[in-house]
This record gives C-alpha cells, structure tokens and sequence, in this order.
C-alpha cells in the first residue's frame, strides 16, 4: 500500500498536468469477508480509501482519481503459486457458483475497463471504483 502512495507522490503527481487520471488497482475482494485473504484484501480497501483521499487532494490540479476492482479473472497466477489443475478447478467452480455471470473475467475486459477510465469518455468519473467483477461485489 505505501508503494502505492509513494509511487503515486514522488513519480507521477509531478508529470501530471491538468486532465490526467490516476487509476489504481483494488479488487472486489475489498469490500468481501472471504477465507484465507484477509491481509490482501485488507490492503486492497486502503488502496480504495487512498484513491478517496488523492480525489479530494487532485481535484484542483484537473487529475481525476479512480479505482479498478477485478472480480475473479482467468490467469495463471494460480498455477504460477503452486496450485494444481484439480485445486483452480474447485476454486473457479465454487467462485462461479457466487458470481452472478457464472463465469471468471478476462484480462482484456479489465483493459478495456482500465482504457475507458483512462479516456476522454471518462472525463467527468472521479472518486469512483469500478468493479468488473460479474456482479460478484453486488451479492
């Protein structure tokens, strides 16, 4: 988290000009009470308050300030960590049971979410978390 704010303040902010944006990853494990995640999660939810605070603080510079909240998106990072085919089985049949999609994102619709936020189309969104995430955070 404090990589985060300090990336942001000493890297970015001094770049910036008027009609940047900021985006910053959280999950929509944030706003869940799940198993076995709660330290991440827990900084996920102060990556989302620190995107609450820079809104405030960037305003009067012209810099918008966002979150991006994946759901349960299709990667390797399972595999990657040591879990075996039939573990990311149960896992992704258990999530998708819970989201109301049925199914796990995809790395292109998160960046086709992280570009609108980036856009001109997004000009007048600030402070906002979107959540791509099937609708798992609204159940």
């Amino acid at each position: 988290m404090l990589g985060n704010l300090g990336q942001v303040r000493a890297s970015l902010l001094p770049l910036m000009t008027s009609g940047g944006s900021v985006i910053l990853n959280t999950s929509t494990l944030s706003t869940q009470g799940r198993p076995y995640v709660s330290v991440y999660s827990a900084t996920k939810a102060a990556i989302r308050s620190l995107a609450r605070s820079l809104t405030v603080e960037l305003a009067e510079k012209g810099i918008r300030v966002n979150a991006m909240a994946p759901g349960y998106i299709d990667t390797d990072l399972a595999r990657k960590g040591g879990m075996s085919e039939e573990m990311i089985e149960q896992t992704k049949t258990q999530v998708h049971a819970q989201i109301p999609m049925h199914r796990s994102g995809t790395v292109d619709e998160i960046a086709k979410a992280v570009l609108f936020l980036a856009s001109d189309d997004s000009a007048y969104v600030t402070g906002t978390e979107l959540c791509v995430d099937g609708g798992w955070a609204q159940i």
